[in-house]
């Protein structure tokens, strides 16, 4: 397909061929799966590209040796690309949402760093392994029906982070509906995306007024938690919460304003269980279509966990096989799927790109994952590319599922955990049986999930 192509700085960016005056490149592009239009236009323009929408500009890339410059710290950081700008009303300052200059973050970062430690991971071993069981007597209950497998892990992951963060249960697994939190969050984070849209202008009174009460109603729940919270004070280990309020009662020189702390835990509980879930139900899609794979995780965990129905703290992280699927799952679908960086000065990027200050690109990281550099089979599923030997030779910085630099996911080590332990516990009680009329498809939120996936958990004979 010829493109035509718009010049910026030294060298000329392709652009999509047919832009349409005032709109810019919007034909062929739908509303509800900007990401993967995106990910096409990628495949014909090549790793760096331009589009236009209603006057916006972003420079799209996934070419990892800009992407590698792009991480370099001293010349870079985080932008707030419009759809994270958006969620500002939901989130303000929080960790995910925040300007890279706003104070709230630096102290946020610090005070809330030691809560992802390895000793903290310790500690929220035991509420994993609870929430685990829960999910499995949820699953026992629905043996030979289909379970919506996203649903699923919607609810094992907020009422993780619920509990772990913030001491709160939403009892998600004693309704038959998702917690009124998650349907106003959807609908909330829906509202922004669409917001930055074409569409966007086209939203009514009605959608606006329902997206404030949402919006609303996040801040209610919210602040419910901290009131209770308040009300009984935590006996065991600080949890991020505590965390923040203690450095409040000492007058702790990172401490956070009471409004910023609502901040905080409505970023925690909205992205610390979106994208855990979403790459808990890609690995579940995953193992269910290759029974090679599925056969090899089974064994792996049967062999570490042995006779351990609660595997211990040390016993998850030997489970390679089983974090190679997780992670070759995250390398096709990142669940959180871009990251912009701006410049921190003018500079030039691979010596042809040149950017001024505040000029800023969006790192697509689908087609990142996807580049050559994975070899020919790019798009195949095989956890294997993510054994030792094969992970040192290739270049740094063409695995980006968590992000880059200071701002980088600070919940990594806990998403982590917390997914290959569910998958272990998953693995070794159950198979896994899809509609092999099933074919996969990516719903786009603030994150992305499969949509439609349904499987059938059924106790193994050596289990039942």
């Amino acid at each position: 397909m010829s493109v035509d192509l718009l010049t910026s700085g030294d060298i000329a960016i392709p652009h999509p061929r047919r832009r349409v005056p005032l709109l810019g490149d919007v034909l062929g592009v739908h509303v509800r799966t900007p990401l993967q239009d995106s990910m096409r236009m990628a495949a014909e323009l090549g790793p760096i590209f331009e589009r236009k929408v209603l006057g916006r500009r972003f420079v799209l890339v996934s070419d990892p040796d800009i992407v590698a410059e792009l991480s370099d710290e001293s010349r870079f950081r985080k932008h707030l690309a419009p759809a994270v700008a958006a969620l500002r009303p939901i989130a303000g300052d929080g960790l995910f949402t925040a300007f890279s200059d706003e104070p709230n973050w630096q102290r946020a970062h610090n005070l809330l760093a030691p809560a992802f430690t390895k000793p903290a991971m310790r500690s929220y071993h035991e509420i994993m392994t609870d929430v685990a069981e829960e999910l499995t007597a949820h699953l026992d209950s629905s043996a030979r029906t289909p379970v919506d497998v996203s649903s699923a892990m919607t609810k094992l992951t907020l009422e993780t982070i619920g509990r772990t963060g913030f001491s709160f249960r939403f009892d998600s697994f004693d309704r038959d509906r998702p917690h009124p939190f998650v349907e106003a969050m959807v609908r909330a984070l829906g509202h922004a995306q669409r917001d930055v849209t074409p569409m966007g202008r086209f939203v009514g009174r009605r959608a606006r007024a329902r997206h404030a009460a949402d919006v609303a109603y996040l801040g209610e729940v919210v602040d419910e938690v901290i009131r209770v919270r308040r009300e009984r004070p935590q006996d065991g280990p600080s949890d991020l919460l505590e965390i923040m309020l203690r450095a409040q009662r000492e007058l702790d020189p990172e401490r956070v304003d009471e409004v910023n702390i609502r901040h905080q835990v409505i970023t925690f509980l909205v992205a610390g269980h979106e994208t855990t879930s979403g790459a808990l139900s890609f690995a579940l899609y995953y193992l269910s279509r290759h029974p090679e794979a599925l056969a090899r995780a089974q064994a792996e965990v049967d062999e570490v966990w042995g006779a351990h129905d609660r595997p211990a703290f040390e016993q998850v992280p030997k489970l390679r096989y089983v974090r190679r699927v997780l992670d070759e799952s995250l390398r096709l679908w990142p669940t959180a799927p871009a990251y912009a960086r701006e410049a921190r000065a003018d500079t030039t990027l691979l010596g042809r790109h040149r950017m001024s200050a505040g000029d800023w690109m969006l790192v697509l990281i689908p087609a990142l994952h996807r580049d050559p550099v994975w070899g020919e089979d790019a798009d195949a599923f095989d956890p294997d590319r993510f054994l030792s030997e094969r992970v040192r030779a290739r270049p740094a910085h063409v695995y980006k599922p968590f992000g880059t630099g200071e701002r980088a996911c600070i919940g990594r080590q806990f998403a982590l955990h917390e997914a290959v332990l569910v998958l272990g516990t998953l693995l070794r009680r159950y198979d896994l049986h899809a509609d092999p009329g099933y074919r996969l498809r990516v719903q786009e939120r603030l994150t992305l999930m499969p949509k439609g996936f349904t499987l059938e958990f059924t106790r193994r004979a050596d289990r039942a």
